[in-house]
């Protein structure tokens, strides 16, 4: 059960001030993700609500598995009535929790200490009304039809938005755009998850790394058209579909998830070439632009790969050790694997900035 943290008004006014402020209607911040009298157009960067921060108990500093999760309600000239509350699957979906009014603003809050690495929905009590949350654009439908809003902690691995064929498919598809897949990176994947303790895997990875998944890249995408490009989501529902589609076009008695991956590289070479008909059995009327897509696709399995691990991709910071693998001293890169523990920090030493368990450094805090 999480529990409820004290926060000045401060740090409220703080992130509203960035997206709630403003008093334009128009729907400038509407890519198509929105109808178009959807309130959230007209506010930048919606997707921030509510506020997923790191967290710290100000007793012993403990809270590294923590996020403090802040809900913020906009009750302009009390709309809403003199009281505000949220329940939620992170707290009592029984017993509303009361959001207290900040100071003399329009707006009310109020913050829970939630464990990472997991997905919740919520709505907000206010005026004899339950509602979801009309500020966050993450809603979801549960089985007995109701909507709800929701939110995602920080580590989260659960696919929000994609479906597990297409979440398949794409994991196949950023086979070949990411390093790891070629002899030398899946050499030292192998070799960088195995060399690992029983100790060491529990210490530093929650969510154990698969060698048949590139690197939490399609987890990482999940995410990212969960919240901050909502918009693109539509983009890969068509282009999944297509992708699923021309390989089973072309290999009719075969399941296109389990195609050999000289399929794969195949369509990928194929939709750098925007010249209708270029792939047989693309649809290039539901989609016109297949180099686009892969330009997309490409920029966001990249960033997957070397974010931050909290963000879904990247998993247990294997990117990056990547990078501090290659970007050594030429004289100690060129030692066995083997020797790996011997070598030099290099040039990117990333656990020197990053806090435990992933990282080493005791100063750091989220």
């Amino acid at each position: 059960m999480s529990v409820v943290v004290n926060k000045d008004s401060v740090y409220v006014l703080n992130h509203c001030a960035r997206s709630l402020s403003r008093d334009n209607a128009d729907a400038r911040h509407n890519y198509g993700q929105f109808d178009a009298q959807d309130p959230r157009s007209s506010i930048a960067e919606c997707w921030r609500f509510p506020i997923i921060d790191s967290y710290r108990n100000p007793d012993d500093g403990s809270g590294q598995d923590l996020n403090l999760v802040t809900f913020v309600c906009v009750n302009r000239a009390a709309a809403l009535g003199d009281a505000v509350a949220v329940i939620g699957s992170f707290s009592s979906l029984i017993k509303p929790t009361p959001l207290q009014q900040v100071e003399d603003s329009d707006y009310w809050a109020v913050s829970f200490a939630v464990p990472k690495g997991q997905t919740h929905y919520y709505k907000f009590v206010a005026g004899g009304r339950v509602m979801p949350d009309p500020i966050n654009p993450q809603r979801v439908r549960r089985p007995d039809g109701s909507e709800w809003s929701r939110f995602f902690t920080e580590y989260c691995t659960d696919y929000l938005v994609l479906e597990g064929w297409e979440a398949r498919l794409l994991e196949r598809l950023t086979d070949h755009i990411l390093p790891f897949r070629t002899t030398e990176g899946q050499r030292w994947l192998d070799y960088y998850y195995q060399s690992l303790d029983k100790t060491g895997r529990e210490a530093q990875f929650s969510v154990a790394y698969r060698l048949d998944q590139p690197i939490g890249a399609a987890s990482f995408i999940d995410k990212l058209l969960a919240r901050r490009e909502q918009h693109r989501l539509i983009d890969y529902r068509i282009c999944l579909e297509l992708c699923y589609q021309v390989l089973q076009c072309w290999v009719p008695d075969k399941d296109p998830l389990t195609l050999p991956k000289e399929e794969y590289k195949a369509l990928y070479e194929l939709m750098t070439d925007d010249r209708p008909g270029a792939i047989a059995g693309w649809d290039y009327r539901r989609y016109s632009s297949p180099r686009f897509f892969l330009q997309l696709l490409r920029r966001h399995a990249f960033t997957g790969a070397f974010a931050h691990p909290k963000h879904g991709g990247n998993v247990g910071a294997a990117g990056w050790q990547f990078l501090a693998h290659n970007l050594t001293d030429p004289a100690t890169s060129r030692l066995p694997l083997q020797h790996a523990s011997k070598m030099p920090a290099g040039y990117f030493d990333w656990a020197r900035a990053l806090e435990p368990p992933l990282g080493r450094n005791r100063e750091y805090r989220g």
